[in-house]
């Protein structure tokens, strides 16, 4: 019988949101497979875990998953864990649930910290609908056409950045986006955790003057219904009303159908539309 890859997510920075299941399976596992064993060695040993580890992780997570694969076909039961937080999100561990559920192996989750979703709970931003996006490609076109999708994106959005990086990017959003709503967090959950819920404009200016430290999470609005709808009238606007008229007859409306969709189109009454008409 097949074992069971267990995905145990670990603190993000304080050590006391360890649960107690993610002990117990750490413990009782056959291997854990670490990001990085060195930096995990010191969690074991705060809660005197001595499951052997092995290393899993970006550079060899293609093969080192069907080792993997092999150990738990064999019967035996993995931990996966990540440097901080949950296994297999914008990480070398989606690779290793694939192959395993490919395999017909067992997958389950031992729930914890996550800085994505606590950033977002404590943004102030909308909840209900959210992306993610972890870290932006460093490649130009990529990261050019994932902003491009922002524009008409409604959800609230979450991303990771490096704080070498955060100003750039903030400058970024802010050219692209315009002063929306956002939050930064920076290293949640430790002891200087700060959340600093603001626009784009003054994080900018404020991390112009103050260099930040510490990984962090960036939340930002999605654009409004209403903006997009203000936008699409915009462009409706810059059509010429006759040519607008023309293009929902070619269609097969009628005048008076037409008519009404050129003016909820750009947002002005039918009377407007068909005074424009009668004065040309």
């Amino acid at each position: 019988m097949a074992g069971t890859l267990y995905l145990c997510a670990t603190p993000i920075g304080n050590l006391e949101d360890m649960t107690y299941r993610a002990v117990r399976i750490l413990r009782e596992a056959d291997c854990i497979a670490a990001e990085d064993t060195r930096n995990s060695i010191k969690l074991l040993n705060h809660f005197e875990i001595s499951t052997p580890m092995t290393s899993y992780h970006e550079y060899n997570k293609y093969d080192k998953a069907k080792v993997l694969v092999e150990k738990l076909l064999a019967g035996e039961n993995v931990a996966l864990i990540t440097d901080a937080g949950t296994p297999a999100i914008s990480d070398p561990g989606e690779e290793l649930v694939r192959q395993c559920l490919d395999s017909g192996i067992t997958v389950t989750p031992v729930p914890g910290a996550c800085a994505c979703v606590n950033a977002l709970i404590v943004s102030g931003l909308p909840t209900r609908r959210f992306c993610f996006e972890a870290f932006l490609p460093t490649d130009k076109k990529e990261r050019a056409l994932i902003l491009e999708s922002w524009k008409t994106e409604t959800r609230t959005i979450v991303l990771y950045e490096a704080p070498h990086r955060l100003l750039k990017t903030l400058q970024e959003l802010y050219e692209q986006f315009g002063n929306r709503r956002i939050t930064v967090c920076r290293e949640l959950t430790k002891k200087h955790e700060t959340v600093f819920r603001t626009r784009l404009e003054e994080a900018v200016a404020y991390y112009t003057e103050h260099e930040p430290k510490g990984e962090c999470v960036i939340v930002m609005e999605g654009v409004t219904q209403e903006a997009l709808k203000e936008k699409e009238q915009e462009e409706w606007r810059m059509m010429d009303i006759e040519e607008h008229m023309e293009h929902y007859l070619r269609l097969g409306m009628d005048k008076k159908a037409a008519m009404k969709q050129v003016a909820s189109d750009r947002g002005v009454s039918r009377r407007e539309i068909y005074q424009a008409l009668l004065d040309r």
